[in-house]
């Protein structure tokens, strides 16, 4: 059997039965939600990186490029 203890404001109030498997659902499910977005937020940042790394590195490639074929000396 399940059962939570929740004490508030000094009063317990002890949840058990349907109550508790619903309590241990949202819960879950709660967490839940949290892993999916912290694992999106994480996705979109290496995402993110990496298009600033592909466009960028190419870039900074292609202006010393340019420096060197241009310079004075």
């Amino acid at each position: 059997m399940q059962r939570y203890v929740i004490t508030r404001n000094g009063k317990t109030t002890v949840v058990e039965g349907w109550r508790a498997w619903l309590l241990s659902a949202a819960l879950l499910a709660g967490f839940w939600l949290l892993f999916v977005l912290v694992f999106l937020l994480f996705i979109g940042a290496s995402i993110t990186i990496g298009l600033l790394l592909l466009l960028l590195v190419p870039a900074l490639g292609l202006a010393a490029l340019f420096r060197r074929l241009f310079d004075g000396r």
